[in-house]
């Protein structure tokens, strides 16, 4: 595994910015094909009381996604993107976040994401993208 440092351009994300207080502040990690992290919704960033936002479960998977790329020195940006919501996420519960490439064709990558229950594995939401990578 490998933690990474970000650049200036990503500091401020919503998501991963390390100096974004306001973010959510997760720290993303490759472990062989896997991009992981882990992240606990605080209550504030609920949808009906106790239970996680929808859009936020979204942004976890958009970056679990999107790191799997970053983490490998590649810019990319969601083209489009696929989100199954199989339960409400409560808040307060530590979840387990995965990300990898199903296929890269060009400048396209096809990226799948999970959020995990971590008790027992569970996929709690789940997402297929295309990202676009930028041109260097």
């Amino acid at each position: 595994m490998t933690e990474h440092e970000y650049p200036l351009s990503g500091s401020n994300c919503f998501v991963c910015g390390p100096r974004n207080v306001h973010g959510m502040q997760i720290t993303f990690r490759l472990d062989g094909d896997i991009c992981r992290a882990e992240y606990t919704p605080p209550e504030h960033f609920c949808g009906f009381d106790g239970v996680t936002h929808g859009g936020i479960l979204f942004s976890m998977l958009d970056d679990v996604m999107a790191n799997w790329l970053y983490l490998r020195g590649l810019k990319a940006y969601t083209g489009r993107c696929e989100i199954r919501y199989r339960e409400p996420a409560a808040t307060g519960i530590n979840y387990l976040l995965e990300g990898e490439q199903l296929s890269r064709k060009g400048r396209v990558a096809n990226m799948a994401g999970r959020v995990l229950h971590p008790d027992d594995g569970r996929v709690v939401a789940e997402a297929k993208a295309a990202f676009v990578i930028d041109r260097p």
